[in-house]
């Protein structure tokens, strides 16, 4: 029998989340859960989304595209955030109550994710959010690091498809697939790499203003401004289409 998995992408549209020097928490989710759900899917779990582009839906309403979808599991993905930029660091998955299955779950992911070298704050009972509260199938939410600290950040850029491959294997170690999912590399479309962080900054906003899951990452010296994350070609190519139709020159890369 294969599990389907709702991937929630936290906050979206109006809602920004956490931010931090002009990063939204609400751009990094989309990016990170859309490449979660791609590996999901190349190991057998059908996957659905209760977002796939920049649009809000208030937390009863994702709890309830939960409810109603069919699936077997919930797991939502965030950036954690503190008052005091740059004092609190690493990765922790909230529960409803720490117990069966999703507890299970929750510490599969937190160990892969550790494994990457961010600290581990384990596994927190959270029984006011809505999100695990409302929704009728076991429900987890990854805190995948904070959005106001530089080294998760750095981390959350370089590691971008190792910590997605961890939050996929934690998933499948507890409920299984047709294989473990390896480490990977996912597809991504390029659209510009600058020498100045400003203009490939504006190039980023450009994009997330269009609903685009864009992000950077630094690579030899180029702060390379990038689109999507993804195991299965076919996806990136229409990605790809989609930018080109926009008007944008994209290259897809590894």
């Amino acid at each position: 029998m294969a599990y389907t998995v709702i991937i929630d992408a936290g906050h979206g549209g109006m809602d920004a989340g956490a931010s931090y020097q002009g990063r939204r928490e609400k751009d990094d989710t989309l990016s990170l859960a859309m490449a979660v759900g791609d590996i999901l899917e190349k190991n057998c779990i059908n996957v659905k989304y209760t977002r796939t582009t920049d649009v809000y839906n208030t937390p009863y309403e994702k709890a309830q595209i939960g409810n109603n979808s069919g699936a077997d599991f919930f797991v939502s993905i965030h950036r954690n955030a503190y008052l005091t930029p740059n004092t609190s660091k690493g990765i922790e998955t909230l529960v409803f109550n720490d117990e069966g299955i999703k507890a299970k779950m929750a510490r599969n992911i937190n160990a892969n994710l550790a494994e990457l070298g961010f600290d581990n704050r384990g596994v927190i009972e959270r029984p006011n959010l809505v999100v695990l509260r409302r929704t009728r199938i076991p429900a987890v939410l990854v805190e995948a690091g904070f959005i106001d600290n530089e080294e998760d950040n750095a981390r959350f850029d370089a590691q971008f498809n190792e910590i997605a491959n961890a939050i996929a294997q934690g998933i499948v170690e507890t409920i299984g697939g047709c294989q473990e999912p390896q480490p990977r590399s996912l597809y991504r479309v390029q659209v510009g790499a600058y020498r100045d962080r400003e203009e490939a900054d504006a190039l980023l906003n450009e994009l997330r203003n269009q609903g685009y899951p864009a992000f950077i990452i630094l690579d030899d010296g180029f702060y390379k401004v990038q689109s999507g994350a993804f195991a299965v070609l076919d996806n990136a190519v229409r990605m790809e289409e989609r930018l080109r139709n926009a008007g944008y020159n994209t290259f897809i890369t590894t």
